[in-house]
């Protein structure tokens, strides 16, 4: 029987890569999306270049629509939901609309989910922004980095919750709702608090997507502006490696089911935003990069580092690209399809 996947936010730069994935092992694949963010077309324009026009069903929806939603959700047997605003920074000047789009978008998906009739998994793109500056855990400063003193790991799921800014707060009460539906109502859902996914097909700007907005500002020219002191450490993960963690727990719904995972680079993927950023960006492009700084940014944590022992215990998971070598092909990607940008 041919699996029916339905991938909220389809055209964005997760959800086509996934998109991707499931068309090409023969899955009935709904993309719904409002193409509003950039680069939305261009995906779907790829996805249509891959595998044919008729390829997957494309339902033009917001998940702010409840009647939109539902009548896409009928009939799937998974939920991929992917769909929200995802700045920081836009949360800050525009709290409605965040809201509206991750807190009561996510619910609406969850509603949809369970009116279906049919329990699809439900699989939620969350965030490590649910756990705030996590002001409470010791910051060490290095030379080029920031890190954590006492956590060898990372920051496990174990970690208080501390909603900070709005999108914090959006993210953090969908991520919440997703793990109470499987409580109350038995649905499949599993959340990924996720860190810094990179890859090809991300079209990333100043105010999300900082790995590849990097990439991209460095190789057309673009004025790069660095808030903070550039020592700000992530764990960053390729994004193909992601979607094996999604497929993993859809494979193992019975341990999947219900639970919380960190997913990031963990401690062998990271990197400080600029200071050890620069030197690999220099030197795949042949020459130095001028970059403007400014003031610490709202929510922006010293380090964030993801404890993936979880995720790799329950679900067998672990990064398999290297943080050079992933950074090194998504410069290529870049490069080859300039004009895109």
């Amino acid at each position: 029987m041919t699996i029916t996947t339905l991938i909220t936010g389809g055209a964005g730069f997760i959800g086509s890569n996934y998109a991707n994935r499931c068309i090409a092992r023969g899955e009935k694949v709904i993309i719904f999306d409002n193409l509003s963010r950039q680069g939305a077309k261009l995906n779907l324009e790829w996805l249509n270049e891959q595998h044919g026009k008729n390829s997957f069903q494309l339902i033009v929806g917001d998940v702010r629509h409840t009647d939109e939603i539902e009548k896409a959700a009928k009939n799937v047997d998974r939920i991929i939901h992917l769909a929200a605003q995802v700045a920081v920074t836009t949360s800050v000047t525009d709290p409605v609309t965040d809201f509206s789009i991750n807190a009561q978008g996510t619910f609406n998906t969850l509603e949809a989910a369970r009116k279906s009739g049919n329990n699809p998994a439900f699989i939620y793109s969350s965030t490590n922004k649910v756990y705030g500056g996590m002001e409470d855990v010791k910051v060490i400063e290095a030379a080029s980095r920031y890190q954590y003193a006492n956590l060898a790991e990372g920051a496990s799921e174990e970690q208080p919750l501390d909603f900070h800014s709005p999108y914090g707060c959006s993210k953090g009460c969908g991520d919440q709702y997703v793990r109470d539906y499987h409580r109350i109502y038995g649905l499949p859902t599993t959340v990924f608090r996720q860190s810094c996914i990179y890859g090809l097909r991300q079209f990333g700007i100043e105010d999300q997507g900082w790995v590849a907005w990097f990439v991209i500002a460095a190789i057309t020219g673009r004025p790069i502006t660095i808030y903070g002191d550039g020592k700000q450490v992530r764990d960053i993960l390729f994004v193909e490696d992601l979607l094996d963690a999604y497929d993993a727990a859809l494979a193992a719904p019975e341990k999947a089911a219900g639970q919380i995972f960190n997913v990031g680079g963990g401690k062998d993927n990271t990197i400080s935003i600029w200071l050890e950023f620069k030197p690999i960006l220099e030197k795949l492009l042949g020459k130095e990069i001028p970059v403007s700084w400014s003031d610490w940014r709202p929510g922006d944590q010293p380090v964030y580092i993801s404890d993936i022992r979880k995720a790799r215990r329950i679900l067998g998971w672990q990064p398999r690209i290297s943080a050079s070598a992933g950074i090194e092909k998504l410069f290529n990607w870049v490069k080859e399809n300039r004009t895109l940008f």
